[in-house]
């Protein structure tokens, strides 16, 4: 209980190891974690939703067995295997972009800058292949179930383009299961991908985490955990007001 009440005051006091207080040791980390796993993420959300879009409209179609496959693609090769092949690839043979992360870079100007995004390359196409897919499949199969739906026929015998029937009434109701899956994936944007920073040495959250437990860093860990947890209560919580905001059903229920 002393512990928690120091902690809701944001006080998760101090590591074994280094002797610093575990809230400076996040906030180090927590920059490099927000800018690879963020940017990451939203690259997904981006190519995600016009690709799930797409491949619903066109189902049946070569495009839609095109989309889907290179969604199984994604879906299927854990992130060490695609991290390291690419760096196989792109760093080793062609020697374009670097594989190891600088966390002793500052960025200062565009030179600097430029540098820090050579060196997130590599990790962001990782993330954004592996979520682009989760996040297309669920919005391909969201928006494919609702095509068929009497409200559907309606508007469309009223006139409605189709623009308008997908961007107005067809993504706002299928969009409760993807709005889910990003509650529940949110989170890791501040605490991190354990296996991504692996394999390309990235200093956030997530190597944090695995660096405290090697080394049997209980404030650190315990600290982390906390955390996690407590964003996934709220952004689940969040998840659940947004429900009755994008379909009234949820609000007469």
């Amino acid at each position: 209980f002393k512990w928690l009440w120091a902690a809701i005051q944001g006080n998760f006091g101090y590591s074994f190891n280094s002797r610093s207080p575990v809230s400076d040791l996040i906030l180090q980390r927590l920059p490099a974690t927000l800018w690879v796993i963020g940017s990451g993420y939203l690259h997904s959300v981006l190519l995600a939703l016009p690709l799930g879009n797409l491949s619903s409209i066109k189902k049946g179609t070569i495009v839609d067995w095109l989309i889907t496959s290179l969604a199984f693609v994604g879906f299927s090769l854990p992130t060490f295997f695609t991290g390291l092949l690419m760096i196989l690839i792109f760093s080793v043979y062609l020697d374009w972009v670097p594989f190891i992360y600088n966390s002793t870079l500052v960025v200062t100007d565009w030179s600097s800058f430029l540098t820090l995004v050579r060196q997130s390359i590599l990790p962001l196409l990782v993330l954004s292949l592996f979520q682009t897919a989760i996040l297309m499949r669920f919005i391909r199969t969201a928006i494919a179930e609702e095509l068929p739906q009497e409200y559907v026929r309606t508007a469309r015998a009223k006139g409605l383009s189709r623009s308008r029937i997908l961007g107005v009434h067809i993504l706002r109701n299928a969009s409760i299961p993807v709005v889910t899956l990003l509650a529940l994936d949110i989170p890791s944007l501040f605490t991190g991908s354990l296996v991504l920073e692996q394999v390309f040495r990235i200093p956030g959250m997530g190597a944090l985490l695995i660096d405290s437990i090697n080394r049997s860093d209980t404030p650190v860990v315990m600290a982390v955990s906390f955390i996690y947890a407590v964003l996934v209560v709220l952004f689940n919580l969040v998840a659940d007001v947004l429900y009755g905001w994008l379909d009234p059903r949820v609000r007469l229920g």
